[in-house]
């Protein structure tokens, strides 16, 4: 009879272990749009795959968590007839610390500046890139990247900017403005650019 119990109590921990492993796997990674090359991140993973899908919540490294406050990112096919203008919105590049996308105090005057710019110019949308410095691998640089963006994007989104008009990219490390392999180099690789977004005009 002991035999007997201990062999089901055995069935039933077992059972119970299975039923958790696979509730586990059985949630799909979330994509990032990786531009430039196409393709995407399976993030939390840092394992690049081929295809296109939009940039979506990242989790760094530290568990699935959504980076996009639960508004919904616009679709990347929204921009594909916009002209860029990079110039415009230069002034107001926004500098990251190292591993941080954390947006200083000082800077906040700079989103403010983008969003009015926005709003006076009807049609128009903003392309939020997330850039990193060298170090760290391409997988990271890219989640660093994007977490970067996506901070900047919430703060437009509280200045009262729609979220179809926001364009989220992460560059990683592959744009850097300055070449060099010192921390001055770093300082200017470390950060968010805004590029304005016209509509395409007939000619």
């Amino acid at each position: 009879m002991n035999s007997f119990c201990s062999a089901k109590s055995f069935v039933l921990v077992s059972s119970a272990a299975l039923i958790v492993a696979f509730t586990g796997c059985s949630t799909q990674p979330r994509l990032t749009k990786i531009p430039g090359g196409g393709g995407g991140v399976k993030t939390g993973t840092g394992d690049y795959s081929s295809g296109t899908t939009p940039l979506s919540s990242d989790s760094g490294g530290l568990g699935t968590r959504d980076l996009t406050s639960g508004v919904p990112l616009a679709d990347p096919g929204t921009f594909d007839n916009m002209t860029e203008d990079p110039a415009a919105l230069q002034a107001y590049t926004v500098r990251f610390d190292y591993d941080s996308s954390t947006i200083k105090s000082g800077d906040e005057s700079k989103l403010s500046a983008v969003a009015e710019q926005l709003k006076s110019r009807s049609g128009s949308a903003v392309r939020v890139a997330g850039h990193c410095d060298e170090r760290g691998t391409e997988e990271y640089n890219r989640s660093l990247g994007e977490r970067r963006a996506l901070a900047l994007r919430e703060k437009l989104l509280g200045l009262g900017i729609d979220p179809k008009r926001i364009d989220t990219r992460s560059y990683g490390e592959d744009k850097p403005v300055d070449p060099g392999h010192n921390e001055a180099a770093w300082a200017k690789n470390r950060r968010g650019e805004f590029i304005l977004l016209l509509p395409r005009t007939n000619t």
